[in-house]
């Protein structure tokens, strides 16, 4: 069921990657270079494991069904483990997530600005992402928005990742927000199921791999980026 859209919006709840930032152009480069680190020069070593996490090498995009596009951060360990068995897992998640924090970030639009806009219309803004906690408080610091969130929550802060609808009640229990009165913004299907789950108004981004056709099903409103929220919130009046 579409969550009605007529009440007041007083919180958005961000998704990360695809969302806040640009999917290919930030991780499709940076994949390229991490796989390549793993594999220690061994390109056909590289292209297998690109095939396993859903990653074209030669391309440098990932595929729209790759798995690890909306998985949590061990979902893309446990495919990279089996072929690197000179590593344990521990410290293969614990690299990974490192190396990610310290990946080239591209934004859809200027962010800060965005996001005075954001603080002028007084709403509670949070993310919610599938990366590490860790991960996404480095970006978010890259990123120029630190101290603009009241909840930054990953995989691993306590409450699962998405699509359950957890992490994003956590958001809404610091807030003291109803979950109708949030919208949850992302770029994949696990993003808005989550926000369905959670009771939530749900706005889908194309600035992930996804398609429009794939999350018009899912999504109250499907718009082009997060530049476009303060135009979509406008008119609801």
């Amino acid at each position: 069921m579409r969550q009605d859209m007529t009440g007041q919006i007083k919180g958005l709840l961000f998704d990360k990657d695809g969302t806040l930032l640009d999917f290919d152009a930030t991780w499709g480069q940076w994949a390229s270079g991490f796989l390549t680190e793993l594999a220690e020069g061994d390109a056909a070593l590289g292209t297998c494991m690109g095939d396993a996490i859903g990653y074209d090498m030669a391309g440098g995009v990932f595929h729209p069904t790759s798995p690890v596009i909306a998985g949590t951060s061990d979902v893309a360990i446990d495919l990279l483990l089996p072929f690197l068995p000179k590593w344990e897992r521990d410290a293969l998640l614990a690299h990974g997530n490192a190396a990610a924090a310290r990946a080239p970030l591209v934004a859809p639009c200027p962010l800060p600005e965005l996001f005075d806009r954001f603080d002028a219309m007084g709403l509670a803004l949070g993310v919610a992402t599938n990366d590490a906690e860790s991960s996404a408080i480095a970006h978010v610091s890259a990123l120029g928005l630190e101290g603009r969130f009241a909840r930054i929550l990953g995989f691993d802060s306590g409450y699962g990742g998405k699509p359950a609808p957890e992490m994003l009640w956590a958001f809404t229990d610091h807030c003291g927000l109803e979950p109708a009165q949030v919208a949850m913004i992302g770029d994949s299907t696990h993003d808005l199921h989550a926000g369905r789950a959670a009771g939530m108004v749900c706005v889908g981004v194309l600035t992930g791999p996804a398609t429009r056709r794939d999350l018009e099903p899912h999504a109250d409103v499907v718009l082009g980026s997060v530049a476009d929220l303060p135009d979509w919130l406008g008119s609801m009046g």
